[in-house]
């Protein structure tokens, strides 16, 4: 897998976009060898939802939930619960990393033509918790930095299970 952080063109669009892609592209890079029991392995003792897997699976619903959800205005159909609002992360353990994998990449391809078809300044159809209306530049931007730090947390995790350092 090749990433980089230098887009082919300085304008603000295709800044955004690499860089979205670079963080995602880091946090596959960051799955790549882990063993299955690995992938589902919680070893902080007070984070028994931070797995491999369950971090893929929560920043694959979190972009869903940001475009699909909040920009277009869509039903929410996540796994969450008002009981279990960190689902997505619990489930992923049953699931197999290739998948967990596999579904991100799709998501990622559809978010990615859905932000090269809208102007950034496109307000989302849904309100933020505070009840703005965030536009489709701050939706960009605010999954950069998501991602950008659970890319910390599967360093972290993925140094404990195995020892890989450095992806």
């Amino acid at each position: 897998m090749t990433r980089t952080d230098s887009p082919p063109a300085w304008d603000e669009r295709t800044q955004l976009a690499t860089f979205l892609d670079y963080v995602r592209d880091t946090a596959r890079a960051k799955c790549e060898g882990v063993s299955p029991d690995d992938a589902r392995r919680a070893p902080l003792p007070g984070s028994p939802l931070m797995t491999i897997a369950g971090l893929v699976n929560h920043l694959s619903w979190v972009e869903y939930f940001w475009f699909e959800v909040v920009f277009l205005g869509g039903e929410d159909e996540g796994p969450w619960t008002d009981e279990d609002p960190d689902r997505e992360m619990r489930i992923a353990v049953d699931v197999p990393l290739a998948d967990v994998l596999a579904q991100y990449a799709a998501r990622t391809t559809r978010y990615r033509e859905l932000v090269a078809s809208h102007d950034l300044d496109t307000p989302a159809k849904r309100s933020h918790r505070d009840g703005r209306y965030p536009d489709l530049r701050w939706i960009v931007l605010h999954l950069i930095e998501e991602t950008a730090r659970h890319n910390g947390h599967l360093d972290m995790i993925r140094e404990i299970v195995d020892g890989t350092t450095g992806v």
